[in-house]
């Protein structure tokens, strides 16, 4: 995106960075908390700000190598200002761009870059390293593949409409889509723009979710009349596409050991106008041992690593650790081993992630079935970003005998 000179955008991207890189708060949230603080902002003035910010989230150690040194709260113009300079951008004269190397140094330094893959591609050391032993060749191609910014899809929600009036609404609202023919009730749109506002959206008739993630609850087989328990729902981007497959038919159960996340999964079953989704705050053992063999379908949506969907996420890399994703591993074997006690006899379970990692993935599910004859593996899917152009995710495709 051209650079817009108005400093108070600047100040806007530094003050948001400084949150994301020091505080440790989320990228989203940050952008979304910095532009509603300033509702006069126009369209073009809220896109630069946010492109400019996952742009530089995303590319900080290529540019930190560019630079010669590591950002930090001093030096936060300067980091921006070096993103704009490799991108042959020209500065405003301000004060704050004055430290800035010369060009032809950073493009020099830039060019160094090359050298060391994990550099170049911007991810840390620790994390190239985990890939590359669990994908090998592979992994570049990830990483490659999730360094592109994430297209908006939009999932249609089918018990109020269907796709091709979907966008036929959208449109009238000066919003164009593309049909995404792999994705069913899946809506690409052609350009980032704040499609909360819209009347389709408060009417509920879309969501946000990402074309790989849409592939999930299709996964579950899922018919009208069954007794689903979501047990990892969050706040229900698969509890309610779940609900539209079963035409509110039967009955959900979505659990979570979040309240907060329950809470705002019921906000949107009421839009969506979901009628058959039950929620149920997981705060002992009691509530899994109380629906021991009583699911015709179980999805256990864990919680992973995220590896899958950098490009939606790029602050995730600077904020994972090895030892969180060891730590996530451990806690994913627990659930698998525990909330798999929740299907009957001739019920099927669905583990799936948005990781790329074989050790969350593959590798669980054979330590699994070790542990649990009762189990076959009927089916497995990894879909890799770079072969699908959107998030990566597996799933596994369990029966219980």
């Amino acid at each position: 995106m051209k650079i817009l000179p108005y400093k108070n955008l600047f100040i806007g991207i530094t003050e948001t960075l400084n949150n994301i890189f020091f505080n440790h708060k989320y990228a989203d949230r940050e952008i979304e908390r910095t532009l509603k603080s300033n509702p006069k902002w126009g369209s073009r003035d809220r896109g630069f700000i946010a492109e400019t910010v996952y742009d530089t989230v995303r590319w900080k150690r290529m540019i930190e190598a560019s630079m010669g040194k590591e950002v930090s709260p001093e030096n936060l113009w300067e980091f921006v200002g070096t993103w704009f300079v490799l991108n042959d951008e020209k500065l405003p004269y301000w004060d704050e761009f004055k430290k800035i190397s010369q060009k032809e140094v950073l493009k020099r330094n830039h060019a160094a870059t090359d050298r060391n893959f994990a550099v170049s591609a911007s991810i840390p050391d620790w994390l190239d390293e985990l890939g590359r032993s669990g994908l090998g060749k592979q992994w570049e191609k990830e990483v490659e593949a999730m360094n592109i910014p994430a297209p908006t899809i939009i999932r249609t929600n089918t018990l109020k409409i269907d796709r091709k009036s979907l966008q036929k609404k959208l449109k009238e609202e000066g919003f164009e889509t593309k049909v995404l023919s792999k994705y069913p009730d899946a809506l690409e749109m052609a350009e980032k723009a704040n499609i909360f506002r819209t009347e389709a959206f408060k009417n509920g008739l879309f969501e946000i979710q990402d074309a790989g993630s849409q592939l999930i609850s299709p996964y579950l087989n899922v018919q009208p009349g069954m007794r689903v328990v979501d047990a990892c729902a969050g706040a229900g981007g698969k509890t309610l596409h779940l609900s539209a497959l079963m035409e509110n038919k039967g009955q959900i159960y979505a659990l979570d050991i979040h309240e907060w996340k329950l809470l705002e999964l019921k906000k949107r079953a009421k839009r969506a106008g979901a009628q058959n989704i039950q929620t149920k705050v997981i705060d002992s053992s009691k509530v899994i041992k109380k629906m021991e063999n009583t699911a015709d379908r179980l999805l256990i949506d864990a919680p992973c690593s995220g590896l899958g969907v950098l490009s939606r996420n790029p602050d995730a890399k600077w904020k994972l650790s090895l030892d969180f994703v060891e730590n996530i591993q451990k806690e994913q074997k627990k659930i698998l081993n525990n909330y798999c006690k929740i299907v009957k006899p001739g019920g099927v379970m669905v583990y799936a992630t948005c990781s790329i990692l074989p050790s969350e993935n593959q590798i669980q599910i054979e330590e699994f079935l070790k542990n649990h004859p009762e189990f076959t593996l009927v089916r497995e899917k990894q879909i890799l970003p770079s072969q699908s152009g959107f998030d990566g995710f597996y799933m596994a495709y369990l029966e219980k005998k």
